[in-house]
């Protein structure tokens, strides 16, 4: 299981090395694994596409003033839910978002979650969807916002060493067009030719 320490370095580091770990959910009649593929960084303060930059402090974002390793789950659209682990310390508010996940144990369960259908009974279309954005993964492992909060030290959810065989490819991060300058760091990281990456290079 990843400790502490693990989280607690610099954002951009805990981005890239997240890459290739194992996520581990369990729930009260289900096990889930997922290989992290996708990762984004969002440094805190100074960058203004992250909740809390310039200090901002909210019901909402307060969780990433908490320490490294706690579970910071928000919703969009009123519809996903979005999973990011907080990194550092309580006063560097960052996070890494996990973009997408490789499917691994509990595929069935994963195609039910997203589809309400067995996975032998997708198209190949569903099948390559399962997993492969911020709220595509958090629907099929049955994340919420009860996580919200918590940490990833507990039997509810945790990581694990996994796949360290692969190249990583870096880009801009998505979805964030009103960010101004932030919009076109490099914050992105994925495992090159995976096909759960949400987007690959422009």
């Amino acid at each position: 299981m990843l400790d502490k320490n693990f989280f607690n370095r610099d954002t951009l580091c805990v981005a890239k090395d997240l890459l290739g770990k194992i996520i581990v959910r369990k729930t009260h009649s289900h096990i889930y694994k997922a290989m992290v593929v996708e990762t984004e960084g969002y440094l805190g303060i100074e960058d203004r596409a992250c909740h809390t930059f310039g200090g901002r402090k909210t019901e909402r974002n307060k969780i990433m003033y908490e320490d490294a390793g706690t579970i910071y789950v928000y919703q969009t659209y009123g519809i996903h839910y979005l999973m990011n682990f907080v990194t550092l310390d309580k006063s560097n508010p960052e996070a890494v978002l996990i973009r997408a996940v490789e499917p691994i144990e509990g595929i069935n369960q994963m195609s039910i979650n997203r589809f309400r259908k067995n996975y032998t009974d997708l198209n190949k279309y569903q099948k390559n969807n399962l997993t492969n954005g911020p709220g595509k993964f958090t629907k099929a492992l049955d994340i919420d916002k009860s996580l919200n909060g918590r940490n990833l030290f507990g039997a509810q959810i945790y990581l694990i060493d996994g796949d360290k065989d692969f190249e990583i490819e870096t880009d801009v991060r998505i979805g964030i067009d009103y960010a101004k300058e932030a919009k076109d760091y490099p914050y992105r990281f994925y495992i090159k030719d995976n096909l759960y990456v949400s987007k690959f290079k422009r």
